[in-house]
């Protein structure tokens, strides 16, 4: 079984002006393209050639000599799951029992998006800004680092920021808080989220 490039949920110039059809044709066509096929690469003949996306990168979790499996098998993950925590029509703030859950967890929508905000711009170098679900029923903040993801830490992701430079440096150059800003003000997909809460 070999994994190939989930289409996006969206075209390419969908969500422009906040993220160009120029950053998504590198994103999506060469980095995510990228990863898919490094993985098909280093799984071919191993026992992870049959096994799902999920079991692969929990099974090469924290194995020094799996390493590359780990990083390709997670990217692919994680950026499948980021272009559905986008949405041309998103941002503004959730509905329904997200918004409840929210206000109940951090206090309000906006000391959540304060915290989410500081995990994108606070994680040093590349990797990852979450709203997940933990092991003991709250929604929390957290940040990855490089491929890393609540997956193997016991957590559910709802929604995700990508802050590896490719995700904004042709949009935002190093202006990594201003695309913080715009991911929740203009992109982020609370329906997504919603359904990853419900499931």
């Amino acid at each position: 079984m070999s994994f190939t490039l989930p289409p996006l949920p969206y075209k390419e110039d969908a969500l422009e002006p906040h993220i160009s059809a120029r950053t998504l044709s590198f994103h999506y066509g060469k980095h995510h393209q990228a990863y898919v096929t490094n993985l098909n690469n280093l799984i071919q003949g191993t026992e992870f050639e049959k096994k799902s996306l999920e079991d692969i990168i929990r099974e090469t979790a924290n194995k020094s000599d799996k390493v590359g499996i780990f990083n390709n098998g997670a990217q692919v993950w994680n950026h499948t799951f980021y272009w559905h925590s986008l949405s041309p029509h998103g941002g503004g703030e959730p509905k329904g029992a997200l918004a409840e859950k929210i206000k109940k967890d951090f206090g309000s929508f906006e000391e959540f998006a304060t915290l989410f905000k500081q995990a994108g711009v606070g994680q040093f170098g590349s990797g990852w800004a979450w709203l997940v679900l933990d092991k003991d029923g709250t929604l929390k903040v957290t940040k990855t680092p490089n491929a890393d993801l609540p997956l193997v830490h016991g957590q559910k992701a709802l929604l995700t920021c990508d802050v590896w430079e490719h995700a904004y440096y042709l949009d935002y150059q190093n202006r990594r808080p201003d695309y913080m800003d715009i991911f929740l003000k203009n992109l982020a997909n609370w329906d997504f989220a919603q359904k990853n809460l419900e499931a």
